[in-house]
Parts: structure tokens; sequence; C-alpha cells
């Protein structure tokens, strides 16, 4: 029996000693070496788990660079926010290399004594106070802050209203032409917004509208045909039997569309309501065309140009306007997140 045995092993043995002398000792090392990051070889078998995980570790190292190039440009913002900049130190290298913290800061603010005094939020005291008109500007910080909110709350809040009337009527309601009106919109999507604006500008300008708060809140009241388009795919989703329930017991469209359809198609209006806010909010193209830089009627992101422009301006004030301008909108979508994409996916529902 043993010699039976040993016939038998004997030949699985002298397999394996003369595979093994058909690779060199660097291709057998290199190929441990493989297995072990989770990589199968002629010479070695990786594990399933430990490939996943090499796998998991790599994903997870991309991921973490990314974020890390997405967050860093704020967290410089933010950063150098801080630097004081007015008497000329601490700004000259601020565009110029990468920073973690400015080497002169307002917590660091040089005396006429030699020494130094700590003011964290002396940039955006200067800013709230004293910034705006040194720069020759005729409103205040918070004159162009309310009209910045002026700007980005009626149009948004009566321009979503009726956008998504408009996609009620052009979703739930039949009635002849009505998709060769609704592609009629979209291609209207397709004209370049730079070539309508000379046209614009005279047309307000004749109507008096320049100049004044008119032309950066009337327009944007008649809603926006993407706005409509995406609320009109929502409501596809919606079943069509509540409204014909609803006609059946005598209401009008006016009335299913007030006390049905804005209701149900609330989480699409709310997330198509806070981009449109987001958009209106950073609307410096709008300001700067039809308001001059004298107009009392400018927003927040035209008179942080001309700060910025001033030649008496400092980069720390400068960077502290834009994350005051920046920060509302962080807070906004970090809140409603969830309600943004939720809407972006797009679901029917079976009657």
């Amino acid at each position: 029996m043993d010699n039976e045995n040993k016939d038998r092993i004997l030949p699985a043995e002298t397999s394996v000693t003369e595979e093994a002398k058909n690779y060199s000792s660097f291709r057998y090392a290199v190929g441990a070496i493989l297995a072990f990051f989770g990589f199968s070889s002629k010479t070695h078998r990786a594990s399933k788990k430990r490939a996943k995980l090499v796998a998991d570790i790599f994903t997870y190292i991309v991921l973490l660079a990314g974020a890390f190039v997405m967050v860093y440009p704020f967290w410089w913002m933010i950063a150098g926010s801080f630097a004081y900049t007015i008497d000329g130190t601490g700004g000259s290298g601020l565009l110029e290399k990468m920073i973690w913290w400015p080497e002169t800061s307002t917590l660091t603010i040089p005396t006429s004594g030699g020494g130094t005094k700590a003011e964290l939020f002396f940039n955006y005291r200067t800013l709230f106070t004293s910034a705006f008109a040194a720069s020759g500007l005729k409103v205040t910080y918070w004159r162009s802050l309310f009209n910045n909110l002026l700007y980005s709350t009626v149009p948004v809040v009566v321009g979503v209203i009726t956008s998504a009337s408009a996609a009620f009527a052009f979703s739930k309601i039949n009635w002849i032409g009505r998709n060769v009106v609704f592609f009629m919109l979209l291609a209207a999507i397709m004209v370049p917004g730079p070539s309508l604006m000379i046209t614009q500008y005279v047309m307000y300008s004749d109507m008096g509208w320049t100049e004044n708060a008119l032309v950066l809140i009337i327009p944007g009241m008649f809603g926006s045909i993407m706005t409509a388009f995406f609320i009109r795919q929502f409501l596809f989703g919606l079943p069509t039997s509540i409204i014909e329930a609803a006609k059946i017991d005598g209401a009008g469209y006016l009335r299913i569309f007030c006390q049905f359809i804005l209701p149900l198609a609330m989480p699409a209006i709310m997330a198509q309501g806070l981009l449109s806010f987001m958009g209106c909010w950073n609307n410096y193209m709008g300001s700067f065309i039809y308001l001059s830089q004298n107009s009392k009627w400018i927003n927040l992101p035209h008179a942080m140009y001309i700060l910025n422009a001033s030649p008496s301006s400092n980069l720390g004030v400068v960077i502290a306007s834009s994350v005051m301008c920046v920060l509302p909108v962080i807070i906004l979508f970090g809140c409603f997140q969830k309600l943004i994409i939720g809407s972006l996916m797009l679901t029917g529902s079976k009657e």
C-alpha cells in the first residue's frame, strides 16, 4: 500500500516541480506580489476577497482624490477671506500658490507699535460697513443683498407657478396642437441667448424698464420652458383618474390645478424653484447689462465685480464677499439636495 501511495503522489509532485522550473525566481516573486494585491497570475492564484478588497481601496482613493479637488477651492476661499491684505502684506502670494491658511491673517493684524492684534472677522466687518462706499458704489452691502433677494424670490415664486400651469396644460389637458406648440417652445431654447441681448435691451429700454428693478423681475415671472418641461415630465407620472374624477364632480381646470396638481407635484415644483433660485441669485449678466454701476438696484454679484475692480479694493474683503455670496446657495443645496435629486429621478405610476 505504501508503494502504491507513493506511486500516486510522485507524479503530482513531479508535475508541480516541473512547472516551477519553467518560471524564474524573479517571475515567481512578482507573481507572489501580484497575488498579495489581488491579481492572479500563472504562478499564483489570488483569492476573490482580496481582489475585491484591493479594488475597493483603489476606488476609495480615487473618490477621496476627487472629493479633495472639489472641496479644496471652497476651503481656499474661506481661508482667503481671513487674509489681512489692506496694507499689502499677506496678499501678494494669495492667488499664486496653494495655501491652507494665509501667512498674514486677521488673527495677526500688525499694529503701529510693532505688535499684532487679533480680529478674526475684520474683513467681514469691513465688507458690511465701509467696503462698498470706499469703492464708489451707491449701494451698501445690505442693499445689494436685498436686491439679490428681491430678484431671486418674486420671479422664482411666480415664474415656477406659471411654468407649472403650463406643464399642466401640456400634460393633462387634451387640445388641438398641444404637442406642436410644446415642441416649438422647446425649439426656442436652441436660439443662443447672447444673440437676443441687443434686441432685449432695446425693447426693455423703450419700455422704461432699464435702470430699475422691473427688468430683473417681470421677465422672470412668465416662467421658463425648461422648468415647464421638467414639471411636465413629472406630471405624466400622476394618474389621470384624479383629474377625471374631479371633472365629474364639477371642478374646473383652475380648481383642479390649485387643489390637486399643485399639492401632488410639490416635490418637483420645489426642486425646480430651488434651481431657479440659484440661477437668479448668481445672475451677474442681467444686472451688468441693464443696470449701471451707479444704480441703486444692482445685485450682489454685480457689486462684487465693482468692488474687485476698484483701485482701493483689497483681496481679503473681495474673497469675503464671495463667501457671503456663495454661502446661501450652499446652505440651500445642502438642505434640499435629496429633494432636488429625487425630483430629477422621474418615475411613472400605474393606475
